[in-house]
């Protein structure tokens, strides 16, 4: 089932938007066989600690984050990749692992790769390992407002 918070914030919004259940995925990769979705419009959400506090590093589920490029970015050396232990208890109503790029819901901050704003949908993780939710990129920047800048491989 949905993340809860998430599919109440986008129905309140009256945000369009569509569901599609896949066969149990994990990585990525997975969901994006899974989903019949490419890799490029697929959303990863990344867990990153910059200064000491929680923050998504959102990108194409086919590409890789670079954390030089996001110590430039935040103006900060101090960035590292979260462990799974960090951070799946602020994410009560997900799966470990399957939280969606919505960091406004959580209190902390999104960093979107360039690439992900240059398409016009975007899917991701709806908080389960078997369902995704794809709306346009437009609403997904105006309802998170994150910060996009170019951070990946």
């Amino acid at each position: 089932m949905i993340a809860r918070k998430l599919k109440t914030f986008l129905d309140e919004r009256r945000v369009k938007y569509y569901t599609l259940v896949h066969s149990p995925a994990y990585t990525a990769a997975e969901v994006a066989a899974a989903a019949h979705i490419s890799g490029r419009v697929l959303a990863k959400t990344v867990m990153v600690i910059v200064d000491g506090a929680m923050a998504m590093a959102v990108l194409p589920s086919n590409h890789r984050v670079l954390l030089d490029d996001l110590c430039e970015l935040t103006g900060t050396e101090d960035v590292r990749l979260a462990r799974e232990e960090e951070f799946k208890d602020l994410f009560p109503d997900c799966e470990a692992g399957a939280m969606p790029p919505f960091g406004n819901l959580y209190d902390m901050s999104v960093y979107v790769s360039t690439d992900l704003a240059e398409e016009a949908e975007i899917a991701f993780n709806a908080g389960t390992h078997t369902e995704i939710i794809s709306m346009g990129w437009h609403d997904f920047e105006r309802l998170v407002n994150p910060r996009v800048a170019s951070f990946t491989t």
